[in-house]
């Protein structure tokens, strides 16, 4: 674990110590708030889309909490295969900024706590054409060579559940035995190899579901978790077991319409007639759809959609039909009340035969976001922010079930200081020629 130099006769335990962070594909922040909210800090944030930089930036900047963060943190606009967080002779000028303030140096590789990344989720979706490592946005060889030259103390990946699939195994198989050695199918040869690997285990790499962390919503996502060999020891993980019953749309949102529908009954007349008809039409089927759907009335997958198609909706026709029995409109994402005054969008937004549409922020709530993060850009570019992320709690349940074990290991290491023991076995070093495919993979 990460910690200030200690001044003389100062005491530090191992629960007093940052857990520290450096998160890639960090998108709108899902990930970020729920690892902040398991106990970590993050040194680094990186992100290619601007919207989702300025959303970091903004709550980084405005919120308490991430005090810490408005420090040390470096919030990066860019491709993450330009991404250089160490300095070397090869990049004199990399390194990251602000880590220095904390530490009182340069980041340094093995100093670093948690690497984590939402990779690309395309080359393994089921709504894609599931090319995998013959996308070019599969990050995965990009994060293998992250963990190379940072060899952070654990590591964690997450994907959607496509990349579970049995097409898929070889792969997975590949990337295991990168992290942890063995043998697998060299993915540009196909041909068997024996791998070094990193030093790490994997300690779990399977589909966690958000509806099971309190999110309501159907949003499977597979996570990959793997930790130091030497720091793992004889520490167990125990991967995150579900903490919420199943929470329905009418119980997430149940607030938030009532609030959305104020301004028109509290305007009298006809306009509150239609307010009141539409408001408990969409009560009466949110809440038969939590009593009598044997899910308990979550919500279908949100998707963040795509730059190449047009504006945002809740997604394909199935999704839609999904969001109907809960009685909302997937055709679209309404405006706020002052946007839907501004554009005269209220018979779509919010009076419309098939339900309301959801704003941004109830998305927000759908994807298990606090309330207080809040998104830059235009409408569109907020809501694919939204979609597209991992939910919060999720990251949160991962994250703490990490931190639990790094700060045991620290534990387990101060106690060993003042006992006689052997030396902890050294971390595996990876080939010349693992470092190169990595390099090489990265800009398939």
């Amino acid at each position: 674990m990460s910690s200030r130099p200690s001044h003389e006769g100062d005491s530090v335990t191992p629960s007093d110590r940052v857990l520290t962070s450096v998160e890639i594909c960090a998108g709108a922040g899902g990930q970020a708030i729920g690892l902040h909210q398991a106990g970590f800090k993050h040194l680094a944030l990186v992100e290619i889309d601007p919207h989702a930089v300025e959303t970091l930036r903004e709550n980084i900047k405005l919120l308490k909490e991430w005090s810490w963060e408005r420090k040390y943190c470096d919030v990066i606009s860019g491709d993450v295969n330009d991404f250089r967080p160490l300095q070397s002779e090869e990049f004199p000028e990399a390194g990251l900024k602000k880590s220095a303030g904390f530490f009182g140096e340069p980041l340094r590789k093995g100093q670093l706590d948690l690497l984590a990344g939402g990779v690309p989720c395309p080359p393994f979706s089921h709504a894609g054409k599931q090319l995998g490592k013959d996308d070019e946005r599969d990050l995965f060889p990009r994060m293998l060579e992250l963990v190379d030259e940072l060899r952070p103390k654990a590591v964690m990946i997450e994907n959607v559940r496509g990349i579970k699939d049995a097409k898929f195994e070889d792969y997975r198989a590949y990337i295991e035995a990168r992290l942890q050695g063995g043998r697998a199918k060299r993915p540009e040869t196909g041909v068997e190899e024996d791998f070094d690997g990193l030093g790490y285990e994997v300690c779990e790499w399977d589909v966690l579901e958000a509806s099971d962390f309190g999110v309501p919503q159907l949003r499977p996502r597979a996570v990959l978790v793997a930790i130091l060999k030497n720091v793992l020891g004889d520490i167990k993980f125990v991967w995150p077991t579900p903490t919420h019953a199943p929470q329905s749309v009418f119980l997430a949102l149940e607030k938030s319409m009532d609030a959305r529908y104020k301004p028109y009954l509290d305007m009298g007349g006809d306009v509150a007639v239609l307010a009141q008809e539409r408001l408990d039409k969409w009560k009466r089927d949110a809440s038969l759809a939590a009593k009598a759907r044997k899910d308990g009335g979550i919500a279908p997958t949100l998707v963040g959609g795509s730059k190449k198609h047009g504006g945002a909706d809740l997604g394909p026709s199935r999704a839609k039909a999904a969001w109907l029995k809960l009685g909302v409109s997937g055709m679209g994402v309404a405006n706020g009340y002052e946007e839907g005054k501004k554009k005269k969008s209220q018979e779509r937004d919010l009076f419309g035969a098939n339900g309301p549409m959801l704003t941004v922020e109830q998305a927000a709530i759908i994807q298990g976001f606090p309330k207080e993060w809040k998104f830059t850009g235009g409408k569109t570019a907020q809501y694919r922010q939204v979609g597209n992320a991992f939910p919060p709690p999720v990251a949160h349940a991962v994250g703490k079930a990490i931190a639990d074990v790094l700060r045991a290991a620290s534990e387990r290491d101060e106690r060993a200081k003042s006992e006689p023991s052997g030396p902890l076995s050294e971390q595996g070093a990876p080939t010349v020629t693992d470092r190169v495919d990595d390099r090489q993979g990265a800009s398939v």
